[in-house]
């Protein structure tokens, strides 16, 4: 009942096409995804840093496409909780890339937990661990 990668991009481009200019699916599969997020001065805060709501929204998409690639395409699964560490400042003129591990996938809740990179370096900027409500399937 998983969903490919091409299955994700293509549905999450007909329902979330505002999203396609800045995150790229690089990989999913085996409870995992990775995501890219292309920076442009939008995402940027005073101090050429990327604002923190642009971090947490790659984490809570991070999540939501290693889900679907998990589960399958399931547009109501919703997020319920996201906690986030912020422990470095990520680079303003770097993207960012985001790694996502699913902890727990059950019947009506997921976890996951993302580390975000900026790309180039191997530090973590921010680190997040977040819940998803699945609806029944």
């Amino acid at each position: 009942m998983s969903a490919t990668q091409q299955e994700i991009q293509q549905f999450l481009e007909f329902v979330f096409p505002q999203v396609n200019d800045h995150f790229q699916i690089h990989a999913v599969g085996h409870k995992s995804a990775e995501i890219g997020y292309k920076i442009d001065q939008k995402a940027l805060r005073p101090g050429g840093t990327v604002a923190g709501p642009v971090v947490m929204a790659l984490a809570d998409f991070a999540l939501y496409v290693a889900i679907l690639g998990e589960i399958g395409i399931v547009p109501l699964a919703v997020t319920t909780n996201l906690n986030i560490n912020f422990l470095r400042k990520p680079s303003g003129d770097q993207d960012l890339h985001a790694v996502c591990k699913l902890i727990k996938v059950g019947k009506t809740l997921a976890i996951g937990d993302v580390s975000i990179y900026s790309l180039g370096s191997d530090e973590v900027v921010a680190h997040a661990v977040g819940t998803y409500a699945l609806p029944a399937r």
